[in-house]
């Protein structure tokens, strides 16, 4: 009898499960959706794509139609969550990985002609025998000329895989030269200058944070630390955002201890604290940051630390004021959703993103409002807060709710440009002047070893003016009578773009920053 049993037992477990499976499924439908019985259901939305896809009288794209769906679900959320198509995230990565497929050349579009402005040392086209002037017709056979060609059409056609030939056609000096390029992988550092302002005050730019900001910073400050740096000046003025772990391991270096850096909260995110975790290469010695109303994001998240611990001088001017954190998601077509998903906030507790809820043109007017209602230049016309206020270890009080807010305020200048000269700097037809004045006056430039010697020494010459008064006058722009301010202005503007052809950004914001009062303003802050 037992015998039986035991043979007979595996059979009976298996119809009770079968039987317990059965029960099961039969309660499931007749349930709601939840629990562990819950099922799939397609949304509205998705009903109404099929919908279509079948009934529709003409025939239609469907992904173009669904991706302006999704485009119109994203514009009811925050302005900082956005749809990506599939060409756009790549150009988003490629943006902020610290490099670039492509021949290594600078190109300007000028008179419908793509101009090399620059070669990169060591790339591709410099080995390949490119030069600045050099006018690019031709990639593969294709044309570059005509007023339909766009920069971004001409990027494309440029670049590509590294290791893949480029056949270009090249006019030097009048005459037509095949000349193939090699592809490679070019690097695009994020710091684009960085030098010693005196003997002990060091400067870096860093215009936005990529993959490889980090590893540029510490590489810059040892070796401006190397010859004396004491206190630097960290200019973060036009740099909007990208990689927050970045903003987090720079703002480490400045910051001893475990000392909080930023944390993130949302509704749907818990809350995330990011502290100090390496002993810093630059905690001791005064530091400046420069901010302007387009540092934004990452930007923020230093310049919001330094300043809570009390450990840097904020100059400048209101920042954008976006404290959301985005993540990508990608979609199965290779699109993807950029989404916030939670706020960061200051180690004080301030949130510094500013209000959206009037809608997205209202939120990104905001920042060029700024230039009308006074903001941009007295410091009285500026409001940062939400009512509350913080106090830091020193006990300054600070606001929150609307970007970082200076510690000492430098507007932009009252004086405006004349109609004349904005004509001038608009039209690009400044930069096609400098550039062919350039070509034409190499030898202007070979004098000087250093951008600091050219800086001191350098005078736009009479002629150089008299020539762009001439060459203004293709765009029928009369400079003959702009008021002398403008036109000490455009020369200064002028050396600094000529510095940029020998020393490249370093020298071009050496040159600039002599002048800059936001930079004068830094160096009498860091010398008391």
């Amino acid at each position: 009898m037992k015998k039986k049993y035991e043979v007979w037992l595996p059979l009976l477990f298996s119809l009770v499960l079968i039987a317990g499976m059965f029960v099961g499924y039969r309660f499931s439908r007749s349930q709601p959706n939840t629990g562990f019985f819950t099922t799939t259901k397609g949304s509205s939305l998705q009903e109404a794509l099929d919908i279509i896809r079948l009934k529709y009288v003409d025939s239609l794209k469907i992904d173009t139609l669904q991706s302006n769906a999704i485009r119109e679900m994203m514009n009811e959320l925050d302005p900082h969550s956005v749809y990506l198509p599939p060409v756009d995230v790549k150009e988003t990565q490629e943006d902020l990985s610290g490099k670039f497929q492509g021949i290594g050349v600078e190109f300007n579009l000028i008179r419908d002609t793509v101009n090399i402005t620059y070669v990169i040392n060591g790339g591709p086209s410099e080995k390949a025998g490119l030069q600045i002037g050099d006018q690019i017709i031709k990639v593969d056979g294709q044309p570059l000329t005509g007023k339909d060609m766009t920069t971004t059409t001409i990027r494309n056609l440029i670049r590509g895989e590294s290791g893949t030939k480029a056949n270009l056609d090249i006019l030097r000096e009048g005459k037509t030269l095949p000349i193939e390029v090699i592809r490679g992988s070019i690097p695009t550092p994020s710091i684009v200058a960085s030098y010693m302002v005196d003997t002990t005050i060091g400067y870096i730019k860093l215009d936005k944070f990529t993959s490889t900001s980090y590893r540029e910073f510490m590489e810059k400050t040892e070796a401006l630390k190397k010859q004396g740096m004491a206190s630097l000046i960290f200019d973060l003025r036009g740099n909007g955002g990208g990689y927050m772990d970045q903003a987090i391991d720079i703002a480490d270096e400045f910051l001893d201890g475990d000392k909080l850096v930023v944390y993130t909260q949302g509704t749907n995110s818990p809350k995330k604290e990011y502290r100090c975790k390496r002993p810093g290469i630059f905690e001791k010695g005064k530091v400046t940051v420069l901010v302007d109303e387009l540092s934004a994001s990452a930007s923020e998240i230093v310049a919001g630390a330094l300043q809570d611990w009390d450990r840097a001088t904020i100059i400048g001017r209101r920042t954008f004021g976006k404290g959301l954190v985005q993540e990508m998601f990608p979609l199965s077509d290779g699109a993807a959703l950029k989404l916030t998903v939670s706020r960061y906030y200051t180690p004080l507790g301030r949130s510094i993103q500013r209000p959206y809820d009037k809608g997205r043109k209202v939120y990104m007017d905001e920042v060029w409002n700024r230039f009308a209602n006074g903001e941009a230049y007295f410091a009285d016309s500026n409001k940062v807060s939400n009512g509350k206020q913080y106090k830091t270890p020193t006990g300054r009080i600070l606001y929150g709710g609307g970007g970082i807010m200076p510690d000492i305020f430098v507007g932009l200048d009252t004086s405006k440009y004349s109609r004349e000269i904005h004509k001038i700097f608009f039209s690009g037809s400044f930069n096609d002047f400098v550039f062919h004045y350039y070509l034409d006056n190499k030898s202007i430039l070979a004098p000087y070893k250093t951008p600091a010697e050219y800086a001191k020494d350098f005078e736009p010459s009479t002629s150089m003016w008299s020539q762009f008064v001439v060459w203004a006058k293709r765009d029928t722009v009369n400079l003959s009578g702009v008021p002398a301010l403008d036109k000490q202005r455009v020369e200064d503007r002028m050396e600094a773009a000529l510095a940029r052809f020998k020393w490249r950004d370093n020298g071009f914001y050496q040159v600039l920053n002599a002048k800059d009062p936001a930079v004068l303003k830094a160096i009498e802050v860091l010398t008391k």
